[in-house]
């Protein structure tokens, strides 16, 4: 599904690995804007409940990870994945995952994802506030494609997944290309 929006203007705090840096823990603050992410790129953003969580984990970022490939084929200049999460736990849930393509950005206050309109309760499963499960392919800030699962609200007793997944984004784009 095509729609009309822009990406909105938020700074994300995230921790930047730096081994110059002594100690266990060799990372730096590092505030990054959504002009940082987004501006002058063809992207495709997906966001998800939660990192660690099953299907996040187990199935949406290997997958876009493993055909990280195909979308640079499809003129996509990167693949970012975003949840209400702390910097510190998105680096945790990459280094767990093994992800060197992906880029993990963290929405610790879900700024971006209430922005967006996708913030939801997730109340029922002891989260608090998440984001909807959605992705979306950005032009240089302006959503040009638009995924999101169906279902969408607050203390949904399902997880679709499927609209989302990097199989059906990537045949997308292919089937854009075609025409």
């Amino acid at each position: 599904m095509t729609m009309k929006k822009t990406v909105p203007f938020v700074t994300f705090r995230t921790r930047v690995r730096d081994a110059s840096l002594p100690g266990p823990n060799p990372y730096y603050w590092k505030d990054n804007t959504s002009d940082d992410y987004f501006s002058g790129k063809r992207v495709v953003l997906f966001s998800l409940p939660g990192a660690f969580t099953p299907t996040c984990t187990n199935q949406q970022l290997p997958e876009f990870e493993s055909l990280h490939g195909e979308f640079r084929k499809q003129g996509i200049d990167e693949i970012y994945c975003l949840s209400v999460n702390d910097a510190f736990v998105m680096n945790a849930w990459g280094k767990s995952v093994g992800v060197q393509n992906v880029k993990l950005i963290p929405d610790g206050s879900g700024e971006f994802t209430r922005k967006m309109g996708m913030l939801v309760a997730k109340h029922n499963l002891g989260f608090g506030m998440r984001s909807w499960r959605y992705a979306a392919v950005i032009d240089n800030g302006d959503v040009e494609q638009w995924f999101e699962e169906e279902g969408f609200s607050d203390d949904c007793q399902t997880d679709p997944y499927g609209i989302s997944s990097p199989q059906n984004v990537l045949k997308t784009l292919k089937a854009s290309a075609a025409a």
